[in-house]
């Protein structure tokens, strides 16, 4: 099966980033996976759960899904992407017949369609990369059974913060390919020196008040969890990841109300660039 709307022609190269990372890829890696998936889900036993893995990247959770008993399809718009997940697959399902790959578009509603419902669709930092978001996440709602759930994460609207972000990723597209690993390290380095001087000053605040200095650290450690993945390729994925689309979390939440799903949890980005996470069940 094979969707027949490609992805946007200046869309950054994710597979290519993400056939790097599985060369990083240990049990360590897919056990974090399974914890974040279990967490996010709220349940533990995943026996013939229906998983869609919406922009599959580098397959890892859907290894994860499949790993606890999930019956699992994967797919993405990129190549490279299918071909990341295919390897995956060919690693440590090579038999399995409960763990379908395909490549297609969230937005190519008859690809979608063909699909089915699912008790889980997951679709993490990818729906802003499509360059139609509003449509991917309705595409994304209609593919959630009755009672099902639907994990998204979207890009924190930070108003004229995101349209400076949105320049930084047009330069890294415009870059030679040699310049941009040194571009997206020299972007990583200047927010690794404002978040360590903002931590530092809050330790300071707090010893002034004679309260735990430390918290601010286990803070900016707990914001760093990997859900399995690498920390330089989501840097390249976070500096380079064009198209670029943001929502506040309220318009989310309405969006998806309209379309009778509710919120049962949700992570925001605190105001920061990050991704606000949610998660809605649908009605």
């Amino acid at each position: 099966m094979q969707s027949n709307t490609p992805a946007p022609a200046d869309a950054f190269a994710f597979g290519k980033n993400w056939s790097r990372f599985l060369q990083t890829l240990n049990d360590d890696r897919i056990q974090s996976a399974e914890s974040s998936l279990k967490e996010l889900v709220g349940r533990d036993d995943w026996s013939g759960l229906r998983f869609l893995d919406a922009g599959s990247g580098s397959g890892l959770f859907s290894l994860a899904a499949h790993r606890m008993g999930a019956i699992v399809t994967s797919f993405d718009v990129d190549d490279d992407s299918v071909g990341c997940t295919n390897e995956i697959k060919r690693r440590y399902a090579p038999e399995s017949g409960q763990w379908r790959v395909h490549q297609g578009s969230l937005r190519d509603k008859p690809f979608m369609e063909s699909l089915g419902t699912f008790d889980v669709v997951y679709c993490w930092g990818v729906a802003h990369h499509t360059g139609d978001m509003w449509t991917a996440i309705d595409h994304l709602t209609e593919r959630v059974a009755d009672q099902g759930t639907l994990v998204i994460a979207i890009y924190n609207d930070q108003l004229y913060v995101s349209r400076i972000w949105s320049g930084v990723k047009q330069i890294y597209q415009r870059l030679p390919v040699v310049l941009r690993p040194v571009f997206a390290a020299l972007v990583g380095g200047l927010e690794f020196v404002k978040r360590l001087m903002v931590t530092l000053a809050a330790c300071l605040l707090r010893l002034l008040m004679l309260r735990n200095p430390l918290v601010p650290i286990f803070n900016w450690i707990g914001d760093t969890k990997t859900r399995g993945m690498h920390g330089w390729y989501d840097l390249v994925d976070w500096v380079g990841g064009w198209p670029f689309e943001v929502a506040k979390p309220e318009e989310i939440f309405r969006f998806m109300r309209d379309r009778g799903f509710v919120l049962t949890e949700m992570t925001t980005a605190c105001g920061g660039h990050g991704c606000n996470e949610f998660v809605f069940t649908r009605r």
